[in-house]
């Protein structure tokens, strides 16, 4: 069976990242939940896709700008839909307490050469010390996934380096990532068979249609990221 990774959340529905995006998803009975994770000014780890606030929250400025508490203060909802006015932004310790077992968690770190020594330390400890380890992965480049694994061998990665693209497969496998997150239009029956001969699962990105899906269905793939989990959950269903 094909898992059903939500991108963000229920993300084509609720706005992204957030505990109604979290919730919709698990009530629709996903298997995996995707989130991102930035550091804040003031050393603490947030669930954001971007860089900056502006897109998704009433506010303006960087992430890496802001403090904990100011970025507590944003409306994170109301871009999306006024009924969404009171969704906030969350740590990454709510976040996978909120999710709890109740669905793997793919956990994006969104970090650059300033941020990656702290923000890995603190990622890795907090899925630790939340239990997580076998309900969690960590995705990212591969610098990072590489740097999480020398933290803590235990923890699951993902590569998100996908180029080149002629030793994706090689090159994961040799740094013990035994799960892979390529390009959709990557993915045909023959990556998937040399990927999963190595011991690897494929979870391309991303399918929001429905022939794309059912494309990636008959590949063999052993999870798709996608915005719409409910048309997904048809698809799969309809077989």
């Amino acid at each position: 069976m094909t898992n059903i990774i939500a991108h963000r959340g229920f993300s084509a529905r609720y706005p992204e990242n957030t505990a109604v995006a979290f919730e919709k998803a698990i009530e629709l009975g996903v298997e995996c939940i995707e989130f991102d994770v930035y550091l804040t000014r003031d050393g603490h780890l947030v669930v954001i896709h971007d860089a900056t606030i502006d897109r998704t929250t009433d506010g303006t400025g960087r992430v890496d700008g802001l403090t904990l508490h100011e970025i507590r203060r944003l409306d994170a909802g109301s871009w999306f839909g006024p009924e969404f006015a009171e969704e906030r932004i969350l740590t990454l310790a709510e976040t996978l307490q909120l999710i709890g077992d109740r669905a793997q968690k793919n956990v994006q770190l969104k970090a650059d050469d300033n941020s990656r020594g702290e923000l890995t330390r603190m990622a890795v400890n907090e899925i630790d010390r939340q239990d997580a380890i076998g309900h969690a992965y960590i995705a990212s480049e591969q610098g990072t996934i590489e740097l999480v694994k020398s933290i803590d061998p235990r923890v699951e990665i993902c590569n998100l380096s996908v180029n080149p693209t002629s030793d994706y497969i090689a090159r994961s496998a040799a740094i013990g990532c035994r799960i892979l997150q390529p390009r959709h239009h990557q993915v045909d029956r023959a990556f998937v068979q040399d990927a999963q001969e190595q011991g690897m699962q494929v979870n391309p990105f991303f399918a929001n249609d429905e022939p794309e899906m059912r494309r990636l269905i008959s590949c063999g793939v052993d999870g798709i990221l996608t915005d719409h989990p409910d048309l997904l959950m048809n698809v799969r269903s309809a077989g």
